[in-house]
This record gives C-alpha cells, sequence and structure tokens, in this order.
C-alpha cells in the first residue's frame, strides 16, 4: 500500500498539491479575508492617490486662469483630503497583508510538521535533518517574505500602471502612446530577467539546504570530531559550502545589477514628455494636462522599481514552496489503517517466510517462528545479522518486503496502526531523550499519568534514587537526546517510561549495556516482574539474560539459523557456541544434528 501519510490528524484543511503555485493560491484561500482587504484599500489608495496627481493638475490650471475666489482653498482642501484617506487605506492595507503573511507562514508550516509526523520511519531515514530544519525555518521565512513585501509589491506593479494609466486615458487617449509602448517593453525585459532568475533561485535554496545540514551534522556529532581532531576538515568542508551559496547571491547580485526596465522608464519619461509638450502646441491638452500626466507618469516609476526585488522574492519564494511541497507529496510505504483491526494484545506472534530489504539487499530472508503468548525470547547474533530490523516490523516500523506477520492472528497490515504501537514497546540500546523533565520523559507514552504512577515505574526500574539526588527531581530538564545524564541512568528512564506504558509487547534491544553489575541485577528482578502476562523479546549477549528465555533464536546473515533453550543449542549449533566462545563456559560436546530454524 501507498498513501502520502502514516498517519493523518482530521480537521486540516486540504490544499492543491498539484504544483508550488497552487499550494500557495490554496493557503492563501483559507485566509482570503485579509487578502480581499489587502487587494480592496490597495486599489483604494491608488485610486485617490493617482486622482491626487489630476486634482493638482486642475489646481495648477485655477492658478493660471481663475474662476472664482474660493476655487483654489476648494480644490486644495480636497486634494488634502484625497491624500488623508489614501494614507490612511494604505496603512490598512498594509495591517492585512501582515497578518495574512504570518497566518500562511503558520498554517504552511503546520502542515509540513504534521506531514513529517506522519511519515514513515523509512522516509526519515532518507532525509537529512538540516535539510528538513531548513524548510522548516529559512524556507518557511521566504514563504512569509514572498506574501509581505511580495504580494505588496506585485499589487503595486497591477494597480500601479493600471490605475495612472486609465486616468491618463481619461484626460486625453492620446497622452497613452508612450506609457503604452513602456508597459510592453517593460512587460518584454520582466520575462526576460525572471527567466534568467528563477534557475538561480532555486540552485540558492538548495545550496542553503546542502550548507544547513553539513553545520546539523557536525555540530550533532561535535563529540567525535573533537575526538579525530577533525576541526580543520570539517571548516573546509563547511567553507567550500558557504562559498557556493555566496556564489549563487552573487549571481543573482550580477542579474538584478543588468535590470532594464529602470532604464526604459527613464527613457520613455523624457519621450512622453516630450510628446505631451507636443500635443500642447497643437492646442489638444491643456497646460494642466500636462501636470497631471506627469503626476501619473511618476505614479509608474514604484512599481517599475519595486518589480527587481518583486520578482526576486517571488522566484524564491515558488523555489522554497517547491521544496517544502516535495517533502510534504513524498509519499511512504505504510498507512494508518484506520479501519483496521483494533482490541487487546494477547502476544502471540508469528513470522511466515518474511523477508526484509533496503534498495541494496536483503537484511532479512525467508524467516520464520513462532511465539506463544507471554513467552520470553531472546534473539542473539553477531553485530549487523538482522536482530534488530527483525523486532522493527513487528510495529511496524517498516513493513516486511515478502511473507507476513501475525499478531494474535492477524496481519500485522491489518491491525489500526495506534491500536497496535501503543501495546508494544521497545528500549534500545541508544536511548533517546527529550529536552523536558525526566518525568515528561517517562511518561511520554503516557499523558495523562499521574506523578504517582511515574514514580512508581522509576521505582521499578531503579531510577528513583538518582533521580531525587538531583536538586529539582523529577522536574530535571535533560539537554537534547538526554547527554547530560549517563548511559546507564538514560537505560532506566527508558525502562521507566516503559513498564509505565504497561505494554503487552516488551522488546529490549540490549537494553541492559550501559548498567553496572549490581544495577543490573536490581533491574533484571524488575524485568522479570514486568515480564510476567506479556510477550518479551530480548536481544541480548548476556548469558545471565538469554537463561532465563523461554526459547532462543540465533540470527545471522538475516536467516534464523537455530532456535532451542540455552542447553539444546549450545549441544547443537555452532553458530551459538561461537557466540559464547568468549565466556568462561564449558561448553558441552558438539551434537551432529542441528535443530531447524
Amino acid at each position: 500500500m501507498s498513501t502520502h501519510s502514516e498517519f493523518t490528524v482530521q480537521g486540516l484543511p486540504r490544499y492543491n498539491h498539484k504544483s508550488a503555485i497552487r499550494w500557495i493560491l490554496s493557503h492563501l484561500w483559507q485566509h482570503r479575508v485579509f487578502v480581499a482587504g489587502t487587494l480592496i484599500f490597495s486599489f483604494i489608495s491608488y485610486f485617490l492617490y493617482s486622482q491626487g496627481q489630476v486634482m493638482i493638475g486642475q489646481a495648477a490650471e485655477e492658478i493660471i486662469n481663475p474662476t472664482t475666489t474660493d476655487a483654489l482653498l476648494t480644490i486644495s482642501l480636497i486634494t488634502l483630503a484625497v491624500f488623508v484617506i489614501s494614507g490612511i487605506t494604505g496603512l490598512i492595507q498594509a495591517l492585512a497583508l501582515e497578518v495574512l503573511a504570518q497566518r500562511l507562514e503558520y498554517s504552511a508550516r503546520h502542515e509540513l510538521y504534521v506531514s513529517l509526523l506522519g511519515k514513515s520511519q523509512t522516509f526519515h531515514d532518507r532525509q537529512r535533518t538540516g535539510d528538513i530544519m531548513a524548510m522548516a525555518t529559512d524556507d518557511m521565512q521566504q514563504l512569509n517574505m514572498m506574501i509581505n513585501p511580495g504580494i505588496l509589491f506585485i499589487a503595486d506593479i497591477v494597480l500601479g500602471f493600471t490605475i495612472p494609466t486609465i486616468f491618463i486615458a481619461s484626460i486625453s487617449v492620446e497622452l497613452l502612446l508612450v506609457p503604452i509602448l513602456f508597459i510592453l517593453s517593460y512587460v518584454v525585459a520582466t520575462r526576460i530577467y525572471s527567466r534568467q532568475l528563477n534557475p538561480v533561485a532555486y540552485r540558492q535554496r538548495e545550496q542553503f539546504a546542502k550548507m544547513n545540514a553539513v553545520a546539523e551534522e557536525t555540530i550533532s556529532g561535535i563529540e567525535i570530531v573533537k575526538a579525530t581532531a577533525r576541526e580543520p576538515f570539517e571548516r573546509r568542508k563547511f567553507r567550500r559550502n558557504a562559498r557556493l551559496f555566496r556564489g549563487f547571491f552573487v549571481r543573482q547580485g550580477w542579474i538584478e545589477a543588468r535590470y532594464l526596465p529602470l532604464l526604459l522608464y527613464g527613457i520613455a519619461f523624457g519621450l512622453g514628455f516630450l510628446h505631451a509638450t507636443y500635443l500642447y502646441s497643437l492646442g489638444r491638452i491643456q497646460i494642466a494636462d500636462i501636470i497631471a500626466w506627469v503626476g501619473l507618469f511618476n505614479l509608474l516609476r514604484f512599481p517599475t522599481f519595486v518589480s527587481l526585488f518583486a520578482f526576486t522574492l517571488l522566484q524564491i519564494g515558488v523555489a522554497s514552496a517547491d521544496r517544502i511541497l516535495n517533502i510534504i507529496k513524498a509519499e511512504t510505504e505504510l498507512d494508518e489503517n484506520l479501519g483496521g483491526h483494533t482490541g487487546a494484545i494477547k502476544g502471540e506472534i508469528v513470522f511466515e517466510n518474511v523477508s526484509f530489504g533496503y534498495e541494496d539487499g536483503l537484511v532479512l530472508e525467508n524467516v520464520s517462528f513462532h511465539v506463544k503468548p507471554g513467552e520470553t525470547v531472546a534473539i542473539v547474533g553477531q553485530t549487523g545479522s538482522g536482530k534488530s530490523t527483525l523486532t522493527e516490523l513487528i510495529n511496524r516500523t517498516y513493513d516486511a518486503t515478502q511473507g507476513r506477520i501475525l499478531i494474535d492472528g492477524v496481519d500485522v497490515r491489518e491491525w489500526n496502526l495506534t491500536s497496535l504501537r501503543s501495546q508494544i514497546s521497545k528500549i534500545e540500546q541508544d536511548v533517546f531523550l527529550f529536552s523536558r523533565s525526566l518525568a515528561e520523559n517517562i511518561g511520554f507514552g503516557v499523558p495523562d499519568a499521574s506523578q504517582e504512577q511515574i514514580e512508581q515505574a522509576a521505582r521499578e526500574a531503579q531510577a528513583h534514587d538518582f533521580i531525587k539526588s538531583f536538586a529539582q527531581g523529577y522536574h530535571t530538564e535533560v539537554g537534547e537526546r538526554g547527554v547530560t545524564l549517563s548511559g546507564g541512568q538514560r537505560q532506566r528512564i527508558a525502562l521507566a517510561r516503559a513498564f509505565l506504558s504497561n505494554p503487552r509487547i516488551l522488546i529490549l534491544d540490549d537494553s541492559t549495556s550501559a548498567i553496572d553489575s549490581a544495577t543490573e541485577d536490581e533491574i533484571q528482578k524488575a524485568i522479570r516482574r514486568a515480564q510476567q502476562g506479556r510477550t518479551t523479546l530480548l536481544i541480548t549477549h548476556r548469558l545471565s539474560q538469554i537463561r532465563w528465555a523461554n526459547h532462543i533464536l540465533v540470527v545471522d546473515h538475516g536467516k534464523v539459523v537455530a532456535s532451542g533453550t540455552h542447553e539444546e543449542l549450545l549441544r547443537r549449533s555452532t553458530d551459538y557456541r561461537r557466540i559464547f566462545a568468549r565466556y568462561d563456559v564449558e561448553l558441552p560436546p558438539l551434537e551432529t544434528t542441528v535443530v531447524p530454524a
């Protein structure tokens, strides 16, 4: 099955994903009141300002040829009122546009975030965190700037050319000759400019994301960088990417420096004024008409100038939107199966000829086994043999390429994904903690857990004592990924989290590897208590844990090569005996028959 999201959020607006432009327009449609307000008040402002230019011409005519004593004062007061109202409507239009820009950025960022939460683990495995963060921050900011001031500039271009041209036509159709020729030449010049700018804008956004990804990766792995004295190499690597990013800005500057419309405007203004004086000499227009024409043609200069920035902001905004939309549209291999099977899990697990692999080859091949409800199964094998991947298929972190996995007789792909995962808990060797309080980390899977329940889970995981030793106790904030805690402390917090969620299937992936022997003994007791009534899968090489498993699977190169009890495998499996060759234990003689998988 191929869908757009592993998880969906009900009640979200449906946006158009056919293209970046349509996606932006569909977001703007959600805030159409502010779009309408921006356009209406922008029109009123430009109309009144253009009318003011005409009235200035009328005032000049009144000065040259007075009609009444109060006429000039009346025209002046009306002109003042027109410009004041024009200024007020301009302020309202600017406010509406700012609100529109902020709302667009919010709704687009929210859609991206929800989309990222809904993507499968396979999708996230292919992504660079720095690239995603660049989209969620800088590309979103570019969307904001595309609206404000980008859309404002676009409105200035459309209205700034249209309304003054209409007023010029109302004065004299003959005065339209030069403005029309200028507008046509402007359209041609801006099309050429836009075609040159577009590829540079796209590559600029891509290079920014790459530079950001390099920086994030280096900072995340700063401990390794310092331990291996690789600072000079990483510095050169970042400088190289920053230089490429700067290069695209320089290329953008060269394109903007060759922007022709301003030169065309200057030529057109001179020719237009010459044309207006020629018409005056023929007696076809008056002095007031020339003054009004000059004022109206001056209004064309601002949209001509801002189009230099408008098209840049528009191109970069569309490039950013295209990058964001590609992530939102990216298909995932899993879906949440809202109408799927739900119910309490008993704990039976069956693998039937299961194979799984990535694009570069198989990780698991033709795996079959059966785990009864309440059993504890140890999974052992050399590093890289596929043990962790095997367990990740149970909760559908990944889906099997071939075969099927049954939980209580139901294919995992037929389960409602939320129902399935909420009853399975996995504790890995590399524990991830959030930058939150210890209590919030323990209660992460059970948001309504009480403080007493959290503390009880911590006691069972042998974490309560070290938590209380902190000045703020359970309210202590841990650093990013839990770096302020030791490895053993992080694993005990993860165990407490699992105990609190009370899963029906518990998966422990070498979860006591960073714990000292004394603490491990206590945790083992807690784990044994936690195992009662639930199915447990142990990935471990610790003999103390393997011994109390009901059943053991030996995995080698993606295949289950042997299974049985500890004593049976010591006698019959060379692969299993090889694992314990490093332990100071007496191995029984190897039998010739091998327990089948």
